[in-house]
């Protein structure tokens, strides 16, 4: 098997970014950016060996490669990309790497594809780098055109036979800087391929390009919670009988510690689900007076603040009353408007749906009426 390794280049400080901290170590999804690229990196299981070069005030390299539980050893790079890259080759004499690729820190979605296209035409030419077509118009700064069809935007990672490489390096690369791998390689007349590259392998370099690559990282996922409640009616009372937030003028009412609010109760313990938080009784024990009579809407704000404290967003709620009676579709848009408000979420990701039983169990008998509930979240990974 060829003995391949994989020079990182991360000394650049990428002022054009924006950022107080250099851009590789900027967090995208809780990770730096450089953690997400070398996770791509160690995906295509190629590499013998990892050099990450860094400049000689970096002090964030070592917790990211401890996090990674990463293998790899750095090495101190210079004053600009074309030294860094001699001192990555430099360290690697003597380890019998025959194929080396080079790599940015700001390149995060670097694909395993890509890299074996890369080593496919290592078996023909001396170097390969991904390349793609330019599609706009281009123009000089004095308005006049350029045939983009002799032009291509070249990429990393970029691949060579490791001598011929530190060769090019040593001939041609001592004083003068290159703006990448495959110039030096042409400058010492190695054969080269373009092989084809990857639009969202693109380089973080401006502060949008940040925004662009959390949206293609976007590391959260997503909860499902359900709840499900029981309350028998209580005919001795008048009521207003509550349920979903609405007052329901029946004649009749729940019992219950609290306001027996059944379809406020399922959904309180569905998002406590999707949290888990345990249930409301756990929060609100019927052992305690305080929560005599107490409206529900009062349980369901916890849970929703809970879900607040852990950065859930509620993506969308489901109810299902299970009843014979009291009618649930003349009230059923005003319980969407109460939980969409209750929840602040769009009247649009609430669901309120009335079944019955079919005249069976304590439902259909008229002794009582049942709820569940689904809560669908999404959290921050």
């Amino acid at each position: 098997m060829t003995r391949t390794a994989l020079i990182l280049v991360a000394a650049g400080k990428g002022t054009r970014a924006g950022s107080n901290i250099p851009k590789q170590y900027h967090e995208i999804g809780e990770q730096p950016l450089i953690a997400h690229t070398l996770n791509n990196i160690r995906k295509s299981h190629i590499f013998n060996e990892i050099r990450v070069v860094v400049s000689s005030d970096d002090i964030w390299i070592d917790g990211v490669l401890e996090s990674l539980d990463l293998f790899s050893v750095t090495t101190l790079g210079g004053a600009t990309r074309t030294e860094s890259v001699r001192a990555g080759l430099q360290s690697l004499v003597n380890l019998g790497i025959e194929h080396v690729y080079i790599h940015d820190a700001a390149r995060p979605f670097v694909s395993s594809p890509m890299m074996q296209k890369l080593s496919e035409a290592l078996k023909t030419y001396q170097g390969a780098a991904p390349a793609l077509p330019i599609a706009d118009a281009l123009k000089t700064l004095e308005g006049d055109s350029v045939d983009r069809d002799q032009l291509q935007r070249v990429q990393t990672p970029q691949a060579f036979h490791f001598n011929a490489l530190f060769m090019a390096y040593r001939d041609h690369a001592k004083t003068t800087s290159f703006a990448d791998d495959i110039a030096v390689a042409r400058k010492a007349g190695l054969s080269i391929a373009f092989t084809p590259g990857d639009p969202d392998n693109f380089k973080v370099t401006y502060p949008e390009d940040f925004a662009k690559a959390a949206r293609m990282i976007d590391t959260s996922y997503i909860a499902t919670g359900s709840g499900f409640d029981v309350h028998q009616f209580d005919h001795a009372s008048a009521g207003p009988l509550w349920l979903c937030g609405v007052p329901i003028d029946c004649g009749y009412t729940l019992l219950g510690h609290s306001d027996a609010d059944a379809g406020l109760h399922a959904l309180t313990d569905a998002i406590l689900g999707a949290l888990c938080f345990g249930d409301i009784g756990d929060h609100f024990p019927p052992s305690d007076p305080k929560w005599k009579g107490a409206a529900s809407d009062k349980f369901l704000r916890f849970a929703i603040e809970k879900l607040r404290e852990r950065q859930g967003v509620l993506q969308h709620v489901d109810v299902t009353l299970i009843c014979e009676m009291p009618k649930i579709k003349p009230h059923r848009e005003a319980m969407r408007k109460r939980i969409s408000e209750l929840c602040t979420i769009p009247l649009s990701r609430v669901s309120v749906k009335a079944t019955t039983t079919e005249t069976l169990g304590f439902t259909g008998r008229g002794e009582g009426l049942a709820a569940q509930a689904t809560a669908t979240v999404k959290f921050r990974a």
